[in-house]
């Protein structure tokens, strides 16, 4: 049996020459690290590579990922469909193996990480989202959720602020099955840390309520296993190892050196390494014992065959219970939810109320929660303003964690990200909410959700210059313009409480990709529809309001501005203009519909076209064209209460109007 230093080597060898063939990458971190991955996959983790989804499997996250070749190098030698042929094509198009670990191209890659600070954020997501599970369903002796959850990171990690917010988080709530690996190599991109980070981390640690296990020789065997030990069997707290590591350790003329973080050690400099580590073998070659050495197949498959007949009894004894894991960890929804979704739609179509939209999203969750055990709800301080609370909620505590909503504090980044985790982890429909103003701090883990096609989902409150007094710290302007940008997002902006539940019941039901619901503070008045339209809301954009005969001119809106264009659209067909309105409460839905039904609702015969929108205009010239009209926001509003700002900003109905005369 190969030593476990020459177990280790294998991770540096192949990270090494995995970015010397690429010319590029980061081989620094993987060959810090090493030491600390080979005990932790060959003596803790419980993992199956026969079966990366299995559900009780460890999680594990590479928070500082531009490492990624110490993911890939682990991944391919403990037995994970991803063959050497892949680890040759590092950071090549098409392969499994890019740059930073990407969810869904290689087997056993949890996560997206790259962004610093959210691989750790994911990983607390996944260890909230593992303690409640096992709160909601273990039984007497059945574990059936009962898990660790492993993150490695860097000082660049410990440096971005998210790590406070998610860390601070993980300490309060108790999140004793999370251990955190602290590579502490004092080494970033610039040079040493110590000009630009000198924290007391055991301490900042310690001040979170986490157990800290200082001074480990993240090189030391013994000390690793011995630390390891120690974060596992404190169950009622976080742990964070502090692994003193050598960056690039094995490269004679480039270890403890930033210049080893993200540069290609060179031809001459590798061959020099594996003389220092006893490593002669050609690039890629990985010896027979050393494969055998690291091998996880057997094991896991053994853990996982226990795990299964655990869960047979678990089915005996609680057959209610284990039917709805099984539902909530394959995604599915309850048998009567389409039923039961709809009839709710129609009993609000049919029983008009004028109220905001933040009240009609509150009112969903009422109705559409008792169906829904897996949605995970929560709010970044501003419950009482989102309206993310339901007569269902109960909080999740360190003490008792079988609820099923999150209170996050003021950490619109850290929610968003550890809403990421909640979703990758399975078994729930995670939901959060701020003012949309706010998605401004977490937009990058708003775009790490659609990156990676999870189902989250983003409640925005507050929409507007609409939310009036608060003034333009606190009025979006520029952010759905933002959110539209963003790939594989879909962003919901209804006009009243039909719109706005049916936008939840598309969020719910979404499985490919996030959505942002986007609600007034302001109340708004129902719009009328008969059976169609109903129907055709979902498709994203739909006539609401249409003229007798071919229309002269169409009026698009969104949200609070909907009953801007059907006022206008009202005054121009008593004076014999043909007005159509339609409303476009998701423009990513509607796009994504067939060119025959885009065009029953845009005719491009039909050029004299106003968009409305209290936000950026930006979004609207691929409607109306370059020759239509565009009644929106040039500027940051102003600090006034809500009607006020409309007309001063000249978002009227009178406006609208006005527009479409002009092109008539």
């Amino acid at each position: 049996m190969p030593s476990r230093r020459h177990l280790a080597n294998a991770i540096r060898a192949l990270s090494m020459d995995a970015v010397q063939q690429a010319k590029s990458g980061h081989p620094g971190a993987p060959m810090g690290m090493a030491d600390i991955a080979q005990v932790l996959w060959t003596d803790f983790m419980s993992h199956n590579p026969n079966n990366p989804n299995w559900a009780n499997r460890d999680r594990f996250v590479l928070s500082n990922g531009h490492g990624s070749m110490l993911l890939y190098s682990l991944l391919h030698l403990t037995g994970y469909e991803l063959p050497i042929e892949e680890l040759k094509q590092f950071r090549q198009l098409h392969s499994k193996t890019p740059g930073h670990p990407e969810y869904g191209y290689a087997p056993g890659v949890e996560t997206t990480t790259g962004p610093l600070g959210q691989g750790i954020t994911n990983a607390v997501g996944m260890a909230i989202a593992e303690k409640v599970l096992a709160a909601q369903f273990n039984r007497d002796s059945f574990n059936v959720v009962d898990h660790q959850t492993y993150a490695f990171l860097g000082d660049g990690c410990l440096m971005e602020g998210i790590s406070h917010e998610a860390c601070s988080l993980a300490g309060t709530l108790g999140l004793g099955k999370l251990i955190a690996f602290w590579d502490d190599n004092g080494i970033s991109i610039d040079g040493e840390v110590e000009g630009w980070f000198s924290d007391d981390t055991p301490k900042r640690f310690e001040s979170y309520g986490w157990q800290v296990i200082a001074g480990v020789d993240g090189h030391d065997p013994e000390q690793i296993a011995a630390a390891i030990e120690k974060a596992k069997a404190e169950t009622s707290r976080p742990s964070l190892i502090c692994c003193k590591t050598v960056i690039g350790f094995g490269s004679p003329n480039k270890q403890g050196k930033e210049d080893c973080h993200g540069a290609p050690l060179g031809d001459d400099e590798i061959a020099l390494v594996r003389k220092e580590l006893d490593w002669p073998h050609a690039a890629f070659d990985v010896p027979a014992d050393v494969y055998a050495g690291w091998d996880g197949k057997a094991k896991g498959t053994e853990a996982e065959a226990a795990w299964d007949a655990m869960f047979a009894e678990y089915q005996q004894a609680h057959p209610e219970l284990a039917q709805e894991f099984i539902r909530r960890k394959t995604h599915g929804l309850p048998e009567n939810w389409g039923h039961d979704a709809n009839k709710y739609i129609r009993g609000l179509q049919a029983n008009p109320e004028n109220i905001a939209t933040r009240k009609a999203s509150q009112n969903a969750l009422n109705a559409f929660g008792p169906l829904l055990p897996e949605l995970l709800g929560g709010s970044a301080d501003l419950a009482g303003s989102n309206l993310t609370i339901w007569s269902g909620s109960k909080g999740v505590s360190a003490d008792d964690a079988s609820g099923n909503y999150l209170y996050y504090g003021v950490r619109e980044f850290g929610m968003s990200a550890m809403m990421n985790g909640i979703a990758l982890y399975g078994g729930f429909k995670p939901y959060g909410a701020t003012f949309l103003m706010f998605m401004e701090y977490a937009r990058n883990a708003v775009r790490m959700a659609a990156l990676m096609k999870q189902p989250v989902i983003f409640v925005y409150t507050h929409d507007s210059i609409g939310l009036g007094e608060d003034g333009p710290t606190h009025q979006p302007v520029e952010q759905v313009v933002a959110l539209r940008a963003t790939p594989n997002l879909d962003n919901w902006r209804p006009c009243d409480q039909v719109e706005s539940a049916i936008s939840w019941k598309a969020a719910i039901e979404r499985t490919d990709g996030p959505t942002s619901l986007i609600f007034t503070r302001q109340g708004l008045p129902q719009q009328a529809r008969d059976a169609q339209q109903l129907a055709d809301v979902e498709r994203g954009g739909y006539i609401l309001v249409d003229s007798e005969g071919t229309p002269d001119t169409i009026l698009i809106a969104t949200g609070s501005e909907v009953q801007l264009a059907v006022e206008a659209a009202a005054k121009l067909n008593a004076e014999g203009i043909a007005t159509r309105v339609v409303s476009m409460p998701c423009t990513d839905v509607f796009d994504r519909q067939s060119a025959e039904y885009k065009e029953t609702v845009l005719p491009s015969s039909i050029s004299k076209r106003v968009a409305v929108e209290a936000l950026a205009k930006d979004t609207w010239y691929k409607y109306v064209g370059l020759n239509g009209a565009v009644i929106g926001m040039d500027t940051f509003g102003e600090s006034a209460p809500a009607g006020q700002l409309f007309e001063h900003f000249g978002i009227t109905a009178e406006a609208v109007y006005a527009a479409a005369k002009g092109l008539n």
